[in-house]
């Protein structure tokens, strides 16, 4: 008898379900602002412009077409500054339980500045306008965010610092603004200070004030895109500074918010979160801080860095976005978990629908929240996600419980008449290895005011009045292979659609398709590198200029190309074989470097800095005049021709044993590239 009470007693401990109350006739919380995703931070986005249709809009599709994918509702841009945008974070981490979580650089490299120089202006350089117009084109609603992570050189006046003129740095940035509209008919929505740096009050107010002097006052100001002091202070303090700071945005906040940043009484953002392998686990870290984010932290949006990983994955943080599509020269991309998860809240809300105050943590671990559009539609989300399923790459994540448990949830006030309700489900199953996402289930009913789910551990439901959502698909893309061990560009292209060349990838200084017209022979179309004055840098930014193209895993290769040094003596330019390094390591790159210079000589390194020579002498090179530079790398010797002669052979290099293949000058200065090929074994 005993037996069976204690037996029932626990039947009833862990059977029974937990009830949760879902009104809004005590008020409404804050305004939802969207889900969104970041391009830039930097070139992110740099492979998916090189993909053939159909495959590139089919991307573009899982991204932003409404009750497709992952219908994002904010698009997030670099504002191009001509530097590396990736590097170590200075966010505040736990050493301890997280060492690595500061030291690791992001993604993949630089993104063309609209200004390269003061009297230079351009609104087509780059790829971000086309990502923006493409997001558009789907979404006609969806948020433009504009950022800056570094500024080009001129904007100093000669020191590396964006404030000490910030009339020049606050003019930059609204030019930005206003080319976006004047030749892509793009409105921007909001736009920050300067990721993730120093915040500065006096430029703030003066871009509201330049803002509101060309006729954008509609367009809000974002600050500081980093953490959430001293600007919730300054705000708090300053009457003016309040006046011009709509959202308070924040980066990786760990879903916790500090009460001065809710005393501002400004919209509150997690303007760049999540940063994690885009595998299953990173699916359920999206699933948690979505949730939890508002829950704990009461921020209105969250923006995934980064929008689709489309970089080299061999660069740091590689599949670090919402979906991957890393090869343009197969065709092959990967609709990962984080786009379905998305797509529970997004296919079932809108911007400017409303969080009921009665939101919460589940009893036996997880979280729901629910919205409204107060036209009697109910939205209901919820995950729970445990702890080891649903670690981020940063902050470090406390311990907690889930468990399986039953939820019975009431609903109250103008809710109170709803009958049924369309049921969405995603399970990671992490044990059999066989999860199940966005899956349409049988409507539930309402009964009596209420309805009871079971919830397992890993999962996330949404409950909604909505009939809009939808699971898109498209026919497998190709297969995916390695980047092609033949390969030539000729960049003979008369009309670029874009102005960089498919598949490099710039880590210092900007390449740009070039006309010569001074060049009446074959070197009429070229690569040319333009940045020439070193730009107010996001992190420590090589003093050399470089682009890798290639597969990491490369070993045995031949690297040729066309050169022309436009710097007169002080000219040098390099073809370069298993760069090891990019991002905001590649100041360190090391690998085969082949540089001849404008005085005449020609050195091999075994590092981008030319600090480890390995061989070096003349070579009768001078500025103004096309040579053709070969590098061959095999086991451990390489060796170079000049001009079709061997130049030097035997060159020791043992280290690195792979890596890709790259170009670049000396320092910054203009140059020029034609006729580039790769043969790989």
């Amino acid at each position: 008898m005993l037996c069976c009470l204690s037996v029932c007693s626990l039947c009833v401990l862990i059977c029974s379900a937990e009830n949760y109350f879902l009104d809004d006739q005590p008020g409404l919380g804050r305004t939802f602002d969207g889900i969104g995703g970041l391009s830039g931070g930097g070139a992110t986005s740099r492979l998916l412009v090189n993909y053939a249709e159909p495959y590139r809009s089919q991307i573009l599709d899982y991204l932003f077409k409404p009750n497709f994918g992952a219908s994002l509702q904010i698009l997030k841009v670099e504002i191009g500054g001509d530097a590396q945008s990736t590097g170590t974070s200075p966010l505040k981490v736990d050493p301890i339980t997280c060492p690595d979580c500061s030291e690791r650089p992001k993604a993949d490299g630089t993104e063309p500045s609209h200004m390269h120089y003061e009297n230079d202006e351009n609104y087509f350089r780059g790829y971000e306008w086309w990502l923006m117009r493409e997001a558009k084109k789907r979404n006609p609603n969806i948020t433009l965010i504009g950022l800056p992570w570094a500024f080009p050189g001129w904007i100093g006046r000669g020191n590396d610092w964006p404030y000490d003129y910030p009339d020049v740095t606050a003019s930059y940035v609204v030019s930005w603004i206003i080319g976006a509209k004047q030749y892509h008919n793009l409105d921007i929505d909001y736009v920050g200070i300067w990721n993730e740096r120093n915040f500065n009050s006096k430029y703030t107010k003066i871009l509201r004030y330049t803002l509101d002097k060309s006729g954008l006052e509609r367009v809000k100001i974002i600050a500081s895109d980093n953490l959430w002091e001293p600007i919730s202070l300054l705000v708090y303090l300053d009457r003016d500074l309040s006046d011009a700071v709509d959202v308070v945005g924040a980066h990786y906040p760990g879903t916790i918010t500090v009460p001065l940043a809710l005393d501002t009484g400004k919209q509150l953002w997690s303007s760049e979160d999540y940063s994690t392998f885009n595998d299953d686990v990173g699916g359920g870290c999206w699933a948690r801080i979505l949730n939890q984010n508002y829950v704990n932290g009461w921020m209105s949006a969250t923006i995934s860095w980064n929008l689709v990983a489309s970089y080299y994955q061999d660069l740091p943080f590689g599949r670090d976005g919402l979906m991957t599509a890393q090869e343009p020269w197969s065709g092959n991309y990967v609709v990962e978990s984080p786009i379905w998860i998305t797509a529970h809240t997004t296919q079932f809300t809108q911007p400017g629908w409303t969080y009921l105050q009665t939101v919460d943590h589940l009893t036996h671990g997880g979280s729901y929240v629910a919205l409204t559009d107060q036209k009697g539609n109910l939205t209901i989300v919820i995950e729970t996600m445990t702890h080891d399923h649903s670690v981020c790459i940063r902050p470090p994540l406390r311990p907690f419980n889930v468990t399986a448990q039953s939820a019975t949830f009431y609903l109250k006030g103008s809710f109170a008449s709803i009958g049924e309700l369309h049921v969405w489900h995603s399970s990671f199953d992490f044990k059999t290895k066989k999860p199940v996402f966005f899956q349409k289930l049988s409507p539930i009913k309402v009964s009596n005011g209420s309805f009871t789910l079971d919830l397992d551990v890993d999962e996330v439901y949404t409950v909604t009045t909505m009939a809009t959502g939808l699971k898109g698909s498209y026919p497998e893309p190709p297969p995916s292979s390695p980047f092609p061990k033949t390969y030539k560009d000729d960049f003979n292209v008369r009309h670029p659609n874009f102005s960089e060349a498919p598949d490099f990838a710039d880590q210092t200084g900007v390449f740009e398709y070039f006309i010569n017209q001074t060049d009446p022979g074959p070197h009429v179309y070229t690569l040319r590198q333009v940045v020439t004055q070193r730009p107010i840098t996001w992190v420590a930014d090589a003093d050399q200029t470089i682009s890798v193209i290639g597969d990491h895993n490369w070993q045995n290769v031949t690297v040729s190309c066309d050169v022309y040094m436009e710097e007169e003596d002080r000219g040098g330019v390099f073809v370069a074989a298993r760069v090891d390094k990019g991002g905001g390591s590649v100041r360190n790159a090391k690998g085969i470097f082949f540089w001849v210079f404008a005085d005449g000589t020609y050195r091999v390194t075994n590092d981008l800095s030319g600090e480890s020579i390995l061989a070096e002498g003349q070579s009768g090179t001078r500025a103004n005049v096309w040579h053709t530079l070969t590098l061959s790398v095999k086991g451990d010797f390489a060796s170079g021709e000049l001009n079709g002669y061997v130049l030097w052979k035997n060159a020791v290099a043992l280290v690195p044993r792979n890596g890709w293949a790259a170009i670049g000058t000396s320092s910054f200065e203009l140059a020029q590239f034609d006729n580039f090929a790769v043969q790989a074994e």
